[in-house]
């Protein structure tokens, strides 16, 4: 049975060039395409030359119809429009969709909910093990814990991402929620500057922290009078997210079309 063809979206960037790595140190898939903004220098070059390699015989293109043709699955970590375009194009092309994403309005996620009548999407926040075990533990804490426990959720990134919070920590804020049985949108703190007064009983707060080259860091703090749970993950390396993302991709191949998620691919 021929290996699943993969076409990575978004190539040249720092995620982009270790999904390639990662899908060309894969003996379960094949990378067949390389998709780029038009205007982006590395745009009618070969892949492996523009990464400083030996030349991979595939063509970085901005033509994503052409790309996502032949593909049987896209690993997308771009932005919220380009995402929600891919979409529309996988499904034509009935193609698994693994998206790392993250900052998606709800008219964005309107429309993915659309494409995935019609192909797999499997989207997450995070694709790491570790960081869905996470969220499977803060869901059973939050439940766990009264409303005299407030719940705050601090994540830490490089200087270069450009939404906060980051989806992770939205995800680890939703299972919270969750464990309390409402949604994010009912208990979320707003961001807090100036005299905010004092916190609602029973809210869930973020703080967002930028800097350096940081990877990703998370902290969920259950604190109380007299004491503090503190639920941790650290990511060290982008490779983390890049073998969840394709185990995503190997995983949706013999999906029905439909929402999914880490948790589906983890069997969490």
């Amino acid at each position: 049975m021929e290996k699943p063809g993969i076409v990575i979206t978004g190539a040249s960037g720092r995620m982009g060039q270790m999904l390639v790595r990662t899908v060309l140190g894969s003996d379960q898939a094949r990378l067949v395409g390389a998709i780029e903004r038009e205007g982006n220098p590395w745009v009618g070059r070969d892949l492996g030359e523009a990464m400083g390699g030996a030349a991979l015989g595939i063509t970085v293109t901005d033509d994503p119809v052409e790309a996502i043709a032949k593909a049987q699955a896209v690993i997308d970590f771009t932005a919220p429009a380009a995402t929600v375009a891919f979409a529309e194009l996988t499904a034509q092309a009935r193609a698994v969709h693994v998206i790392g994403t993250t900052g998606f309005e709800p008219a964005h996620l309107d429309k993915l909910k659309a494409a995935a009548r019609h192909a797999p999407i499997i989207r997450a926040g995070n694709m790491s093990l570790g960081v869905n075990l996470l969220v499977g533990l803060t869901r059973k804490v939050a439940a766990a814990l009264g409303e005299d426990w407030d719940i705050e959720v601090v994540e830490a990134h490089h200087n270069r991402k450009v939404d906060a919070p980051s989806g992770t920590a939205l995800m680890l804020g939703e299972a919270a929620a969750a464990g309390r049985g409402h949604s994010l949108d009912e208990l979320r703190t707003p961001a807090r500057e100036g005299i905010t007064g004092a916190r609602a009983p029973g809210s869930i707060g973020f703080s967002a922290i930028r800097g350096g080259d940081i990877v990703g860091e998370h902290d969920v703090i259950f604190a109380t009078a007299g004491e503090r749970v503190v639920l941790r993950h650290v990511a060290t390396d982008r490779a983390i997210f890049a073998r969840g993302a394709l185990r995503a991709a190997l995983w949706g191949q013999d999906k029905g079309p439909g929402e999914y998620d880490m948790a589906d691919v983890l069997g969490l």
